[in-house]
C-alpha cells in the first residue's frame, strides 16, 4: 500500500491525491472533507491550498480515481461546516476578535476581511471562499459582527457549492483531455494558474453585476419620477 506523503500536499498535489486515495479507499472522502473543514474553520490553518487543490482533485477524479459526485458532496459539506465552526468561534468571541489581543489571530489579514465586509456585507462570506485567506477569515468576522446565524448559513451554501462547483468542474473537464490525463502534473500548474486566474474573474464579474444593478436602480427612480 503506497505511503501518504504529506509533504506532497503542497509539492506534488496530484501525487498527494493519488496516494490519499489508495491509502484510504473509501475514506479519503472524508479525508479530503477534514481539509477543508480545517482550512475555513480554523484561521491558522489558512495556508492549506484551496483552488488549486479544488481544480487538482476535479482533474485526478477524471482519471477515475475519485467519484466526482462524492468528491463535490465532502468538499462541499467540509466547507459548510467548518464555515459554522469559524462562525461559531467568532460569535463566541465577539469584538474580542478586534481588539488586538487574540495573539493566533492576523490582524492584518483580520482587517482587510473587516474592511470588505464593509463595503460588500454579507455577500463577503460567498465572495471570500474565492480569495485565499479571506476564506478563513470572513466566517469569524462574520460572527463577531453579529450576522444572522440562518443568513450566514445560505451565504455559506451558496458559496460551497459555487466555488468547489467551478475549481473541482473546470478541473474535470480539463482531466478528460488526453494530453492531461496523461501527465498529470501538468495539472498542478493549471490549478496553480486557476487560483491566480478564479479570484480576478469573480472580483470582474461582481463588479459588473453592482453596475448593471446600480443603473437598473437609478432608471427605476427617473421612471417613477
Amino acid at each position: 500500500m503506497q505511503t501518504v506523503h504529506w509533504a506532497d500536499l503542497f509539492l506534488s498535489m496530484d501525487r498527494f491525491l493519488v496516494e490519499m486515495a489508495h491509502h484510504y479507499g473509501p475514506f479519503v472522502y472524508l479525508a479530503l472533507g477534514l481539509i477543508f473543514l480545517m482550512q475555513t474553520g480554523l484561521v491558522f490553518m489558512a495556508f492549506l491550498p484551496g483552488d488549486s487543490l479544488l481544480f487538482v482533485a476535479g482533474a485526478v477524479a477524471a482519471s477515475g480515481q475519485y467519484r466526482l459526485d462524492f468528491l463535490v458532496f465532502a468538499l462541499v459539506v467540509g466547507t459548510v461546516l467548518g464555515n459554522l465552526l469559524n462562525f461559531s468561534l467568532g460569535v463566541w468571541l465577539g469584538r474580542k476578535v478586534f481588539d488586538g489581543n487574540v495573539r493566533w489571530i492576523d490582524q492584518q489579514s483580520l482587517n482587510k476581511t473587516l474592511d470588505f465586509f464593509e463595503r460588500h456585507g454579507g455577500k463577503t462570506v460567498v465572495v471570500a471562499l474565492f480569495l485565499p485567506l479571506l476564506r478563513s477569515f470572513a466566517p469569524l468576522v462574520a460572527g463577531a459582527m453579529g450576522m444572522r446565524p440562518d443568513k450566514f448559513r445560505l451565504y455559506s451554501a451558496i458559496g460551497a457549492f459555487a466555488w468547489i462547483g467551478l475549481f473541482t468542474g473546470s478541473g474535470y473537464l480539463f482531466g478528460k483531455v488526453p494530453l492531461v490525463r496523461d501527465h498529470l502534473g501538468m495539472v498542478l500548474i493549471l490549478g496553480l494558474l486557476a487560483a491566480l486566474v478564479g479570484p480576478v474573474l469573480v472580483a470582474a464579474t461582481w463588479r459588473l453585476l453592482q453596475g448593471r444593478w446600480q443603473a437598473l436602480r437609478s432608471q427605476r427612480a427617473l421612471d417613477r419620477e
